[in-house]
C-alpha cells in the first residue's frame, strides 16, 4: 500500500516518513498504530494520533458527525489516558475509534471488564508492584517489556488479563533480558556486565590508555625506580603491571626491540600494549555478541510473546482503572433503535468532582427494567424542555458520552444501559450566535446526516438560539419530523415546545423542574426528567434570588418591579419558603 493512500498523508508527510523510515516500515508503523514510530519519525503527537484513528477506524469514524459529537469523543479519550499505565498505553488509549461491529464492540468490552474484575482483586500492595513494574518499564521497547513481565511475575500476578504473563518461562525471560541489555549497549558497544571477560579487558584498555596519554611522566617514574639501562625495560613491565591487570608475558611482547631513547621505548611499548588489548577486546565483543545473539534467538519466541502480553496488559488495565474511577458498566447492545439508560452520570462532572444526581431517560424501544419511573418505550424522538441550568444540555451529552463509549467498546456510565448501534450520532451544543452564515452551517452539520442511508442519533442543543424564534420554531419542527420521517432517534432541547404542536406521534415532550431556592438561596433542580410533561423555567425563582442578594434600596425597588411582571405572590412565596428552610 502507498503512503499517500491513508488518510492525512500528503506528499510532505509521505516524503519524511519514507525518508525516516522506509516505505515499508512507515506502512507497518501505520498499520501496527505505532505512534512512538511515527513522532520519531517526526510527526507531532496530534498528527500522528490522527492518521492512525483514521487508519485504524476506517468508516467507522464517521459516526462522529459532527463537531460537537468529535469534541466529546476526544473528551473521553483524554479522560481514558489520564488512567494510563504508561505512555505507549495513552497512545493507544487516543487512537482507540468506533468499532465496526457489535461482536468488536462487546468483545473489547468484556476485555475490560474482566481486566478491572483482576485488577480491582489484587491488594495495594500488589497494585503499587504493578504500576511501578510498568513506570520502570516506560522506556519501551523488547528490554524494558522483557523486564516489565519479569517484575509482574515476581509480583505474583497470574488472573484474568495477567494470566499471559504468568504463563511466561521466566528463567527464558532473564537470559533473554541479560542478551538484550548486553546486545544494547552505549555507542553500539556490549553492555557492561554482559561478560566478567570482556568487562575485565575493558578496564586494563582504559588503564593502559591512560598511561600511553601522558608516556613522558610514565618514563620519568619509571627511570627513577631503574637500578641503571639494564633495569629500565624490567623496572617498566614491573611498573605497567602494578598500574593495569596485564601481565607480564604481554607487556614484554609489546615492547619495541630498539628503542632511540627511554621516553620513545615508553610509548612504543605502551602504544603497542594499548593496541594489543584493543584488539582483543574487538575480538571477546564479536564472541560475546554471537552468544548472546544466539541466546536471544533461542529466546525470541518467549521475548515476542512477553511484548505483546506487557502492551496488552498495559492497555487493558488502563482502562480497568479508568472504568472502576468512574464505576463504567457493561452496555446492553440490541437490534432495536434506542438509546437508554438508568442511573446515568456525565463523565465531565463526575471527573470535576461535581455532585451528580444520576438520571434515567431513553428512547427508541427499550426494555428498560428501572426502579425509577420508565421512560416511555413508543417515541423515538424526544423534546427536552425547562429550567435554564436545568441540566438539559449535560443530558444529551450524557448520551452522546454514552453512546460512543459503546460503539467504542468501552463500558458506559450507567447502572444499566440499552444501546443499539447507529452510523451517525449528530450532536451539536448551543451556539450563541445569531447570523444567517452559523445557521447555514448548523443545518449543513445537522441535516445530511439524517438524508444518508444509516441509522442516525440527533442530539440537537437548543436551535433556537441561532435564529428568530418564530422561524426557529417551525426549523425545529421541521427537524423533528425529518427525524420520525427517516427513522432516526433524537432528543430536541428546547424553551419553545408550545410552537412545536402538532408533534408526530412518533414524538413527546419530556420537562425538567425546577423546585425552588436552597437556603443559601441557589437554584434547586431535580434533573431527572419528567416524560411526557413541559418543563418551565419557573423564573421566580431566579428573580427571587436577585430581590434576596440586592446591593442596596434602588436595586431591589428594580428586582421588584421585576418580581411583579412575573408574579409577586410566587416570588414572595419562594423567599419566605427559603427563610423558613433556613
Amino acid at each position: 500500500m502507498r503512503l499517500e493512500d491513508y488518510w492525512g498523508i500528503g506528499p510532505k508527510t509521505r516524503d519524511l516518513l519514507a525518508d525516516e523510515l522506509g516505505v515499508e516500515r512507515a506502512v507497518e508503523a501505520i498499520e501496527t498504530a505505532d505512534t512512538r514510530a511515527l513522532v520519531a519519525a517526526g510527526l507531532s503527537q496530534g498528527r500522528a494520533t490522527r492518521i492512525l484513528r483514521r487508519a485504524q477506524g476506517g468508516g467507522a469514524m464517521d459516526v462522529l458527525a459532527t463537531r460537537d459529537t468529535r469534541e466529546v469523543y476526544k473528551e473521553i479519550l483524554d479522560l481514558a489516558g489520564e488512567y494510563a499505565l504508561t505512555e505507549d498505553a495513552a497512545s493507544r488509549i487516543r487512537i482507540l475509534t468506533p468499532l465496526g461491529s457489535r461482536e468488536e464492540m462487546a468483545e473489547r468490552i468484556d476485555r475490560i471488564l474482566e481486566a478491572r474484575d483482576a485488577w480491582t482483586a489484587l491488594d495495594e500492595e500488589t497494585r503499587a508492584a504493578v504500576e511501578t513494574a510498568f513506570e520502570e518499564g516506560a522506556a519501551g521497547g523488547e528490554l524494558a517489556a522483557v523486564r516489565t513481565a519479569l517484575a509482574l511475575s515476581e509480583a505474583g500476578v497470574s488472573e484474568g488479563v495477567f494470566e499471559p504473563i504468568a504463563e511466561l518461562d521466566d528463567d527464558v525471560l532473564a537470559d533473554a533480558a541479560a542478551a538484550l541489555a548486553g546486545l544494547r549497549g552505549d555507542d553500539d558497544r556490549i553492555g557492561e556486565g554482559a561478560d566478567d571477560r570482556l568487562d575485565s579487558l575493558r578496564s586494563t584498555l582504559a588503564s593502559v590508555e591512560d598511561m600511553a596519554a601522558t608516556p613522558e611522566s610514565v618514563a620519568e617514574e619509571v627511570q627513577s625506580g631503574a637500578r641503571g639501562a639494564d633495569d629500565f625495560r624490567e623496572t617498566l613491565v614491573r611498573h605497567v603491571t602494578s598500574e593495569t591487570d596485564v601481565d607480564v608475558a604481554r607487556v614484554r611482547e609489546a615492547m619495541p626491540g630498539e628503542a632511540t631513547d627511554a621516553g620513545d621505548f615508553v610509548a612504543e611499548t605502551l602504544r603497542a600494549l594499548a593496541g594489543d588489548l584493543r584488539t582483543g577486546v574487538e575480538r571477546r565483543e564479536s564472541e560475546v555478541a554471537d552468544r548472546l545473539e544466539d541466546t536471544l534467538e533461542s529466546a525470541r519466541g518467549e521475548v515476542d510473546a512477553a511484548v505483546a502480553a506487557v502492551d496488552d496488559v498495559a492497555l487493558y488495565v488502563s482502562l480497568a482503572r479508568f472504568a472502576e474511577a468512574f464505576d463504567l458498566g457493561r452496555p446492553t447492545f440490541v437490534d432495536r433503535e434506542t438509546v437508554a439508560v438508568e442511573n446515568a452520570r456525565n463523565l465531565s462532572l463526575v471527573a470535576g468532582g461535581v455532585p451528580v444526581q444520576s438520571v434515567t431517560y431513553g428512547i427508541g424501544d427499550h426494555a428498560l427494567d428501572v426502579a425509577a419511573p420508565a421512560p416511555p418505550r413508543d417515541h423515538r424522538v424526544a423534546v427536552l424542555t425547562g429550567a435554564n441550568s436545568g441540566g438539559k444540555t449535560t443530558l444529551l451529552e450524557t448520551l452522546c458520552q454514552v453512546q460512543l463509549l459503546a460503539q467504542m467498546g468501552l463500558p458506559v456510565p450507567a447502572d444499566s444501559a440499552e444501546v443499539g448501534v447507529v452510523d451517525a450520532v449528530v450532536f451539536h451544543r448551543r451556539h450563541a450566535s445569531f447570523n444567517a452564515g452559523v445557521l447555514e452551517s448548523t443545518l449543513r452539520s445537522v441535516v445530511p446526516p439524517l438524508t444518508d442511508e444509516g441509522r442516525t442519533l440527533m442530539l440537537v442543543d437548543e436551535f433556537e438560539a441561532i435564529t428568530e424564534p418564530g422561524s426557529a420554531a417551525d426549523l425545529l419542527h421541521g427537524l423533528v419530523r425529518l427525524s420520525v420521517d427517516r427513522g432516526a432517534l433524537g432528543v430536541f432541547v428546547t424553551h419553545l415546545a408550545d410552537d412545536l404542536e402538532p408533534l408526530p406521534p412518533e414524538a413527546r415532550v419530556d420537562g425538567i423542574f425546577a423546585e425552588g431556592l436552597t437556603t443559601d438561596l441557589d437554584l434547586e433542580v431535580d434533573y431527572q426528567p419528567r416524560f411526557e410533561t413541559v418543563g418551565r423555567s419557573t423564573p421566580e425563582f431566579i428573580v427571587s434570588r436577585l430581590v434576596a442578594n440586592a446591593g442596596d434600596r434602588s436595586e431591589r425597588a428594580g428586582f421588584e418591579t421585576l418580581a411583579e411582571a412575573v408574579g409577586e405572590e410566587a416570588v414572595q412565596r419562594t423567599l419566605s419558603d427559603a427563610r423558613w428552610s433556613a
